[in-house]
């Protein structure tokens, strides 16, 4: 780690630790900070916002899963202070838009998951010319053998494959049709990547809104695929749902765990820009994880009151702490902290918000 990191952190560390017993002045009115967007975040939102607020007088915060879309979409048109997206925003946004900040709160990851009974627990392997052969209905069995080929030894079956899709604008949507664009020539030339996707037409296909209806669709649906954010393992895990060993850019197959992801975003983070736009999906490396995303706020430098800026930024610094107890809170939804260079960026974008 370096000294300018350390020393920051122990800044606000401190910071954050003084705000935490300051009370707001008797009779004083409440702050609201307001959030939506990212249905991937929110499960991060659910645990730490009651825990940030039983120790922070004099604000109060609201967050909504809606779509990683609308997340940008209000924070830009100001309905909400804070817009919660797995995607950044794009070049035309930020022409458009240019008091507004995509800043990076932790690192996620989304899982390849599928319902095919008697099978949900090898592991089956696919890759990203796989996945697209599906999504554009060229591959409608499960026993194709563009799978059959990556897969030697197993018994697939002659079934029917259901692909699900997010309907939504999505930020999930975002990282997926990345990974595809990226891995395979044919999708990048027609489909491409975006929050919100013109899918095309396959037989069968399921469109959903939201990663909870995308792990129930799965579960109710033998034969089906689908993306879901790594926030949502313990669902896709109570509904005893197989998901994919993936190929990375590496040639190697493998899932999302821990190490995975954290070598995924290792191996690109370092070129994170300024303005922290960056994807991380198919990064190089032998042990990355190719569907990783920073998960970004998206929040304006001028606010309405020195008050709500300074009440955002508290809570925006405090979130991304590195502490133990940020290190629970990102384990309990499987995501994994900022290094130290993003964290860096992350907070002086944040120091930004006047």
């Amino acid at each position: 780690m370096t000294q300018r990191f350390l020393t920051c952190v122990r800044f606000v560390v401190a910071a954050a630790g003084l705000a935490a017993v300051v009370t707001a002045p008797a009779g004083a009115a409440d702050i609201t900070l307001t959030e939506t967007g990212s249905t991937l975040l929110q499960p991060l939102f659910d645990i730490v916002v009651p825990d940030y607020l039983k120790t922070h007088s004099g604000v109060q915060i609201t967050t909504a899963g809606t779509d990683s879309e609308a997340g940008q979409k209000q924070a830009l048109s100001g309905q909400v202070l804070i817009g919660a997206s797995d995607a950044y925003m794009s070049d035309a946004q930020v022409r458009a838009n240019p008091k507004f900040l995509n800043i990076p709160v932790a690192i996620s990851a989304q899982a390849i998951v599928y319902n095919l009974p008697g099978l949900n627990t090898p592991n089956l392997r696919l890759d990203g010319p796989a996945i697209a052969g599906i999504y554009t209905g060229a591959i409608r069995q499960w026993d194709a053998p563009a799978i059959v080929a990556l897969n030697p030894g197993v018994a697939l079956p002659h079934q029917a494959i259901v692909p699900v899709h997010r309907a939504d604008g999505s930020g999930d949507n975002f990282v997926f049709t990345q990974f595809l664009t990226f891995s395979t020539p044919s999708w990048e030339t027609s489909e491409g990547y975006g929050t919100s996707v013109a899918w095309p037409a396959v037989q069968g296909g399921i469109g959903v809104e939201g990663n909870a209806a995308m792990v129930k669709s799965l579960q109710t649906t033998p034969g089906s695929i689908g993306y879901v954010g790594i926030s949502y393992s313990n669902d896709i895990a109570a509904a005893k749902l197989g998901t994919a060993m993936l190929k990375n850019e590496a040639g190697q197959f493998v899932l999302p765990g821990r190490d995975a992801i954290v070598a995924g975003a290792a191996s690109l983070g370092a070129r994170t820009p300024p303005d922290e736009r960056l994807t991380l999906v198919y990064g190089p490396g032998d042990q990355s994880y190719p569907l990783v995303n920073y998960e970004y706020v998206v929040v304006s430098t001028q606010q309405a009151s020195p008050e709500v800026a300074a009440a955002l930024r508290r809570f925006l610094s405090w979130l991304i702490v590195p502490s133990e107890e940020n290190a629970d809170y990102l384990d309990r939804v499987h995501f994994v902290p900022l290094p130290p260079h993003t964290w860096e960026l992350s907070h002086a974008q944040i120091e930004l918000i006047r």
